[in-house]
């Protein structure tokens, strides 16, 4: 891991030696695909709340996911996996890339969320 980058508490994302992780909440069966900012979790945690409209059924929603969350960072599909989480609601995803870089894009993106 990339010592040099910490994020705050409170952040749904952390550094990673490929890039960073990103905790995510997602809601299958949405009426839309949507990220709608971050969502604290009974645990403390927090977590970026998604949704889309795929149906949780043979990896549909998985896959909508990652494509969701690589339009919205801005990065090729291929750079975002699921790291834990396959069949669970709450799910880890590795986005691969300069750290720093994501790190502060997603900060960005997730200030922008709040305040809409």
């Amino acid at each position: 891991m990339n010592d040099n980058i910490r994020t705050s508490d409170g952040e749904p994302f952390a550094a990673h030696a490929h890039g960073v992780t990103l905790a995510v909440r997602l809601t299958p069966k949405s009426s839309r695909d949507a990220i709608e900012g971050i969502e604290v979790g009974a645990d403390g945690r927090s977590c970026v709340k998604a949704r889309v409209r795929a149906l949780p059924s043979e990896g549909a929603a998985n896959d909508a996911l990652t494509r969701l969350v690589a339009k919205w960072i801005g990065v090729p599909r291929r750079e975002v996996s699921i790291l834990s989480g396959a069949t669970s609601r709450s799910k880890i995803l590795l986005v691969r890339g300069d750290a720093k870089e994501l790190a502060e894009k997603i900060r960005g993106l997730l200030v922008s969320a709040r305040s809409a």
